[in-house]
């Protein structure tokens, strides 16, 4: 797999409003574990949309990860332009620093939000441009995930797509031996 699309939920479908939030180190330590497998196997490029949560903290963690694998490379593409207009400056500067790290940027709609019909031709687009996707996502709580992996299954049906999901067993597991280790 050389090209991977990161999805997952937004940080507020997480209860998560800070971004001293411990769940974020957790959500992350998942990221890089799953990466770090698929560096293995010949991963260069790392593809987000830039939405706030999972994508945003999965860029972070592969600007940390390209230190040591300089050949890994991270894309974003948005939905429509200026998508962080309405974020606070908080939000805005962690993005900021995002964007300049990346190694591609691009929008799929080359206008400002107008309907969810952007999203829905991100998907489709960032589908067709990867050869595979790693979802947080837990059938439990379905939300905002959903609708990628719906179309990631279909995709998959006619392609060759590899769907790696990363759920809330993961999650508590890699918790449960963060907190074993800090004894």
């Amino acid at each position: 797999m050389r090209r991977v699309l990161i999805s997952g939920y937004k940080a507020t479908e997480l209860g998560i409003f800070s971004l001293k939030h411990p769940g974020i180190a957790i959500i992350k330590k998942a990221i890089k574990k799953q990466l770090q497998s698929l560096i293995d196997d010949g991963l260069e490029w790392v593809i987000i949309s830039g939405q706030w949560g999972v994508e945003i903290w999965a860029a972070e963690v592969v600007i940390e990860m390209k230190q040591s694998y300089s050949y890994l490379q991270l894309a974003v593409i948005t939905p429509f332009i200026d998508q962080e207009e309405n974020w606070n400056e908080e939000k805005k500067e962690v993005y900021s620093n995002v964007l300049r790290n990346a190694d591609y940027l691009n929008s799929v709609s080359k206008k400002k939000y107008e309907g969810g019909w952007q999203f829905k031709e991100k998907n489709k687009f960032l589908l067709r441009n990867t050869d595979g996707l790693i979802l947080i996502y837990d059938e439990e709580n379905p939300g905002s995930p959903r609708f990628m992996k719906e179309l990631a299954e279909q995709w998959g049906y006619t392609n060759d797509y590899m769907i790696l999901t990363i759920n809330a067993f993961d999650l508590q597991s890699i918790a449960d031996e963060e907190q074993l280790n800090s004894y």
